[in-house]
Formats: structure tokens, C-alpha cells, sequence
């Protein structure tokens, strides 16, 4: 490891540490990180010189030896900005703080733009979050549909008209701050992992809007895949010869479980019919996501988007019929249940995303 990675790599134990357990003493912190003192009192040095870290004074109750004085992130004095590309009609964005409480929130109708336009206008959108930040903002955060690879760019997103567009790259030179971007649905799952309690050594989690997507962690990391397009669930056939999807094929999963082919398919009809309606959606995801759990072991597998469609019917059905199609050792500790952060979920993951990128903390 070069010097300047494992200085990165240190930095990051330290805000990690601190970010997650809290107000520590530099001795444990050394203990916690396994690094030395003289390291940690180095580090500590540096980020309370960044603003990043601060002195609290002296740990509350202690009378015996020399005073363990506690440092703490300084989680208050900046924000983050994150936007949500997830709904076709709407850009949706917030001013986040570091612990991922909302500030402020912004929405901005699309009126059909795609292409450069639609880049144009999440410049100007990013432009008024910014603007509207009450505290420093240290980056801004992009959840978009489609492969997106590391680099943030976004490689296929066919309902935005966008194939092969630095957005990150372009963002970044255009706002004048770091921007990071990455896959809806994968940083949904960073998202509930980080701020919605969800376990990070087997998780799934699925968002169910105009489009359909999934993100996993597995070991408490975000999985990429080779070609950075793991979790492209909703382009998986499962209906033969069914109705044309965006990505110009037929029969995906997004053509029977995206929330417009949800609407259409229950319009008009009774609470019985219904519910047997979702219920056969239900069975068919199940049967896609079977052999996801199965492969991965997965320990939960969490679903967002509206409730009155997924919560119910729809949900159970998945969950039996995964139980059913997998081993009892796979399926008797699944749980398959909705997403704690709701509607807000990509807005947080895009907010662990800058923190990762930024700060080294997820």
C-alpha cells in the first residue's frame, strides 16, 4: 500500500470510528483502530485543522488518572446535497446533514426533458440546493436509473435518453464541488445499511417506481458487479412475449412490477380482485429474486416504493414463493419486509455515497 492509501485508509478508520460510536478519547481510538497513539494523535491533529473534528473537553464522571479528552466529529457544520433522478416526471432533492437528517427539500417537474437537456436542468437544480445549504457543503450526491460505473458515469439509462454521460465528471466541473454518482437502487441499499438499521452482511433491497432496480451489500460492501450493473433486476424476462420494456426487449419484470404497470393492472378493480392481481406479481417476483437469495444467502430483502401496492398481497406472495423455491436453511431466517427510509431512501443513500466519497464513512 503507498503511503498517501494507507494515510486514506487511516483517516478513514478514525472518522468511521468516530461517526458511528461517537465522542472518543485519542487512546481509544488507537485501541478501537489498532493504530498508535502517535498515529491517531497525528490524525486527529490534521482533521480538527480541516474542521472535521473538534476537542469536547474532558469525558463526563472521570476522577481517576490523567483526563481522557474526547474528540468528535463536527457532524452539524456541514451538509450534503442529494438528489433522487429515480421518478420519470420529477427531480427530487434535500440539503442532508452528515447524520442524514433532511434540512431542506426541493422538487422540479422534468416536463419530458431527457438527454443534455434533462443535464442542464439537474445543473441548475444542484445550483439552488446548493444555494439553499445553511451550513459548508462538502459534495454533492446523484442517485440515477441505469449502469452507472464507478466513475459516475452513466453507461445505459434508456428512459433519460442518456448512454455513455460523465454526469458525474461533468457536474463536478460545471458545480464547482466534488459530485458523486451511482445507481438508484444501489445506494438505496448503502441507505438503509447507514441510517435505516438494515444488516449489511446479506441485503437486498428493491425500488419499485417508474422503473424497477435492486441493490445489495453483502459483507457490509456495496456489490458492483463486473460490468457495474449488478442489481439490473427489473431487465430480467420473466413473461414471454409480454409487453415492450425500455431497454427494447418484452416481458421484464419492469412491465409487470413497475408502479405504472401496478396502477394499470388493479384500475377498476374490487379489493378482491385486486389483491389476487398483486398476488400474481407478487409470485413472480419471488420467482426471480429466488435464485439472487439463493446465490447470496441473503438475510433480508427490503422493498421501496408505494405501499398500498407492495405492502400486502404483493409482498407476501414474494415471500412464499422465495420460501418456497429456496433450501429451509436459505429461506427460514429471510425476511422480506418494506424499507424503514420510505420515499427518502435514495435521498440518504445519496448522502452515504458523498460520505464515502468525501469522508471514507458508509
Amino acid at each position: 500500500m503507498l503511503p498517501e492509501h494507507a494515510r486514506a485508509h487511516n483517516r478513514s478508520l478514525v472518522l468511521q470510528h468516530l461517526f458511528h460510536e461517537g465522542p472518543t478519547s485519542r487512546a481509544d481510538l488507537a485501541r478501537a483502530t489498532s493504530l498508535t497513539r502517535v498515529t491517531i494523535s497525528d490524525l486527529v491533529s490534521v482533521l480538527i485543522a480541516e474542521g472535521l473534528v473538534e476537542e469536547l473537553g474532558v469525558r463526563p464522571g472521570q476522577r481517576v488518572g490523567k483526563p481522557a479528552i474526547l474528540v468528535g466529529m463536527r457532524t452539524s457544520a456541514y451538509q450534503i446535497v442529494s438528489v433522487d433522478l429515480t421518478d420519470d416526471e420529477v427531480l427530487r432533492g434535500a440539503v442532508v446533514t452528515l447524520t442524514g437528517d433532511f434540512v431542506v427539500r426541493q422538487s422540479l417537474a422534468v416536463d419530458g426533458r431527457t438527454g443534455t437537456e434533462l443535464v442542464d436542468l439537474l445543473m441548475r437544480f444542484c445550483r439552488g440546493l446548493i444555494a439553499s445549504a445553511t451550513q459548508p457543503v462538502i459534495g454533492v450526491g446523484i442517485g440515477s436509473p441505469g449502469v452507472v460505473d464507478a466513475e459516475g458515469r452513466v453507461i445505459e439509462a434508456p428512459n433519460r435518453r442518456w448512454y455513455d454521460v460523465p454526469l458525474a465528471a461533468q457536474l463536478t466541473e460545471r458545480l464547482g464541488l466534488a459530485v458523486h454518482v451511482a445507481n438508484d437502487a444501489n445506494i438505496a441499499a448503502l441507505g438503509e445499511f447507514t441510517f435505516g438499521g438494515a444488516a449489511g452482511d446479506g441485503l437486498l433491497l428493491l425500488t419499485v417506481v417508474d422503473g424497477v432496480g435492486a441493490g445489495s451489500m453483502v459483507y457490509c460492501a456495496r456489490v458492483h458487479g463486473h460490468a457495474d450493473a449488478a442489481g439490473e433486476l427489473g431487465h430480467v424476462t420473466v413473461v414471454e412475449d409480454g409487453e415492450p420494456c425500455a431497454c427494447g426487449r418484452r416481458g421484464c419484470l419492469e412491465t409487470v412490477l413497475s408502479v405504472p404497470a401496478l396502477r394499470r393492472a388493479v384500475d377498476g378493480l374490487d379489493t378482491e380482485a385486486s389483491d389476487a392481481v398483486l398476488a400474481s406479481v407478487g409470485r413472480t417476483l419471488g420467482i426471480a429474486l429466488a435464485p439472487v437469495v439463493s446465490a447470496l444467502n441473503l438475510a433480508e430483502v427490503l422493498v421501496s416504493g408505494p405501499a398500498d401496492l407492495l405492502d400486502g398481497p404483493l409482498r407476501e406472495s414474494a415471500f412464499e414463493t422465495i420460501r418456497s423455491r429456496t433450501m429451509p436453511v436459505i429461506g427460514s431466517g429471510l425476511q422480506v419486509r418494506m424499507a424503514t427510509l420510505d420515499e427518502d431512501v435514495v435521498l440518504a443513500g445519496a448522502a452515504v455515497l458523498v460520505l464515502s466519497g468525501q469522508l471514507g464513512v458508509s
